[in-house]
């Protein structure tokens, strides 16, 4: 099943189940659904979510919308999509893939002199960091932002997976994990500052729940940047080169950590893009996962 959220003139925010090219307008007030995290919460888990959707499609009778006619730009006067779901808490996982891992130790040994600073790579306990709140971030077509004080700000394209009751796996959908990589490098201690500002992820463009995802180590991520127009940079990586496994991630994160259900974990990217495609502002960023869809959004700087 896949599920987003759109915005419909006059009415505002609006849940909707896509079936092909149509998309079902499954809001419904009087069963206390009004976002996405509703449903979650009712659902509990992925086969609850299903259910309780699938149920609200049946008895509410509406007009469906067209799929590719909601993939535009935000705006008061037409319905467009949102964020597919408003998380409480967005986590990320880091130094998942190969790729990442050596990418961290070529930083480190720059900066120092020296590897090994981030190796988390082959221990027991992952990288685990706060990400963001759903204030922090944007969904397809809403801009990604640049810190005012970042020079080197990089798109992390990641699979992202959504929670339910005790850390169930309800479903999936794409995650910019956008990071200043400036602020990491001058000192660890930044990281922080790197990944937590306004606009710092972006998700989208919809959730697809577990039971449409037969293999999750075994798909293809896209990652392109146009800058006026033209591609400047294109890389993919796959799922089966990740080094944990999903549960894994979430057991750690939900070790003496009370987790609400529609939690967002981005699970770490094995594509590094290079230091100069660095984002600017005017760029456009598109995340492709294979059965999740395509993430597009463009790239606007904070001004001090």
């Amino acid at each position: 099943m896949k599920l987003v959220q759109f915005f419909l003139p006059g009415k505002g925010k609006r849940v909707g189940l896509v079936r092909g090219d149509r998309v079902l307008d499954i809001t419904s007030p009087e069963e206390g659904v009004h976002s996405v995290l509703d449903l979650v919460d009712q659902g509990k888990t992925a086969a609850g979510l299903v259910k309780r959707a699938e149920w609200l499609s049946r008895r509410l009778r509406r007009k469906a919308l067209d799929w590719p006619a909601l993939h535009r730009a935000p705006s008061r006067r037409a319905p467009h999509l949102l964020i597919p779901i408003d998380p409480p808490e967005v986590w990320g996982a880091g130094v998942t893939y190969r790729r990442s891992a050596d990418f961290r130790d070529e930083d480190a040994a720059a900066a120092k002199g020296q590897q090994g600073i981030y190796d988390v790579y082959e221990n027991p306990r992952p990288e685990l960091f706060f990400k963001a709140s759903a204030a922090r971030c944007v969904g397809p077509n809403s801009p990604v932002l640049v810190r005012s004080d970042s020079r080197l700000t990089a798109a992390e394209p990641e699979l992202a997976i959504i929670l339910g009751a005790r850390g169930s796996i309800v479903g999936f959908t794409a995650c910019n994990d956008v990071s200043a990589w400036d602020l990491e490098r001058e000192n660890p201690l930044y990281l922080p500052q790197s990944k937590i500002y306004l606009g710092c992820c972006a998700l989208g463009p919809r959730l697809v729940t577990s039971d449409e995802i037969a293999d999750p180590y075994a798909l293809q991520i896209r990652c392109s940047i146009l800058r006026g127009g033209k591609t400047v940079f294109s890389e993919a990586a796959n799922t089966a080169q990740f080094h944990r496994k999903l549960e894994e991630l979430v057991s750690w994160l939900r070790k003496d950590n009370p987790v609400p259900a529609g939690t967002v974990l981005s699970t770490g990217t094995g594509i590094m893009v290079p230091n100069e495609l660095n984002l600017r502002d005017g760029d456009q960023v598109d995340i492709e996962i294979q059965g999740i869809g395509r993430l597009t959004n463009p790239v606007r700087q904070l001004k001090t």
